[in-house]
């Protein structure tokens, strides 16, 4: 019979591989909620449509990546290519707004889009965002670029460069888009790539976030869309480098800056990382003040970011991790002990210790090297002598020290560090 394999791009993450997702969800939770921010679960698959009016039709997400399957009435559904559609359907569903004036949520878990894998960038991928719905003042964007950048720097990733931009609203980016297309008109036909040569129509400003390289050398001189910023724009944007700057937080303002998304408006930001490889941005964000009623709710501001875990553990490989040992292994000797190690397996674990039981019966060599595969702490032996006195062998693994005592006393002695 064939072997069945893992579907290409998604990939099985063990125990050793799991622990710096851990890492990154723990540091989470510890950062996000000094912010305000708490955490929500949406799932992990919506109507299609949702995507569509959210994203963006034109959106390579939308056009060439997405998993959609019709259900039993014909509705296309589709699993989520990003987190941010899902939590405005939640947000606008359920009336949020109508109990509070500002809402902060973050949210973990995995993401879907068909495109070639590579380093860094899987079918199924995993992510952290945050979403903060409300406000519209550039305090806001100020502040979630600041705890982006904590959360960033508790992981102990260093080498990032923050690249900073901004889109302009509605009264501003349609004369913007404008002269852009005449520009690019002006490169003359056949210049640009055949994706860059529809967009130019559609979407002028995803030309200047194309990854072809002749595309990008071409549009090196294209206008710059803060050329063309209107005065509260203008401002929204100095204000939020202001408080970059006096928070000693470097960026860099990168004017070819408009990210894939189509519902960004006014600060957009990424965060670039030059070790590893093609795929280098590792968190991104921006203002989406707009998306909201673009879905069927009311008109309230919004912006968000969010980080690439796989892309980020890239950059983690390697750094130390909190050393994580069992604090117990517990040995039987003979048959006669395996209710009585299962006991007290199970007693040290009720007392806050985590810990392995080894289950089958061997002699003292062939257990004490099992329980030295276990990296525990100290290791528990009952054999026919120990089970007729009430008593148990405890070793520490660290200094070999043994002793006998009453079984009834082995959670203190693993809190005594005996």
């Amino acid at each position: 019979m064939a072997q069945i394999q893992a579907i290409k791009g998604f990939a099985d993450s063990f125990p050793e591989q799991s622990r710096i997702f851990e890492m990154m969800e723990d540091t989470a939770r510890k950062v996000f909620p000094l912010y305000g921010f708490g955490e929500l679960r949406t799932p992990i698959m919506e109507y299609t449509d949702l995507f569509c009016r959210g994203i963006g039709t034109e959106t390579d997400v939308v056009q060439k990546e997405m998993y959609s399957i019709p259900d039993s009435k014909g509705r296309s559904m589709s699993l989520r290519p990003e987190a941010t559609a899902g939590v405005m359907r939640a947000y606008i569903e359920n009336a949020v707004h109508a109990r509070e004036s500002v809402s902060k949520f973050f949210t973990i878990g995995p993401m879907f889009r068909h495109e070639r894998p590579q380093k860094g960038r899987l079918r199924q991928f995993h992510q952290i965002n945050c979403e903060c719905l409300g406000p519209k003042e550039p305090e806001a964007d100020a502040e979630l670029i600041c705890m982006m950048m904590e959360f960033l720097g508790r992981l102990g990733l260093k080498d990032l460069t923050l690249q900073i931009n901004s889109l302009g609203c509605a009264a501003c980016r349609p004369a913007y888009r404008t002269s852009l297309r005449n520009w690019l008109h002006g490169l003359g036909t056949g210049q640009l790539c055949e994706d860059c040569a529809r967009r130019m129509e559609t979407n002028p400003l995803r030309v200047l976030d194309c990854k072809v390289p002749a595309c990008k050398a071409l549009t090196e001189d294209a206008p710059h869309i803060l050329d063309s910023s209107c005065p509260e724009c203008r401002e929204h944007f100095q204000t939020v480098l202001r408080y970059l700057d006096a928070e000693g937080i470097p960026y860099q303002v990168n004017h070819r800056l408009v990210r894939g998304l189509d519902y960004y408006t006014r600060t957009t930001w990424e965060v670039v990382s030059n070790s590893i490889g093609a795929q280098g941005s590792v968190a991104g964000g921006g203002r989406y003040d707009g998306l909201i009623s673009q879905l069927g709710g009311p008109e309230v501001p919004g912006i968000g970011f969010a980080c690439g875990m796989e892309r980020l553990a890239l950059l983690l490989q390697g750094s130390p991790l909190p050393e994580r040992r069992p604090d117990f292994f517990v040995a039987m000797l003979d048959a006669s002990c395996r209710d009585a190690a299962f006991a007290l397996a199970q007693s040290l674990r009720r007392a806050g210790f985590a810990g392995m039981l080894g289950y089958e019966c061997k002699s003292m060599k062939a257990t004490m090297r099992q329980a030295g595969k276990s990296n525990a702490l100290h290791t528990f032996i009952l054999g026919p002598d120990e089970l007729a006195s009430g008593r148990v062998i405890i070793k520490n693994m660290g200094t070999g020290e043994q002793q006998s005592i009453p079984a009834s006393e082995a959670a203190a002695c693993i809190s005594a560090g005996k």
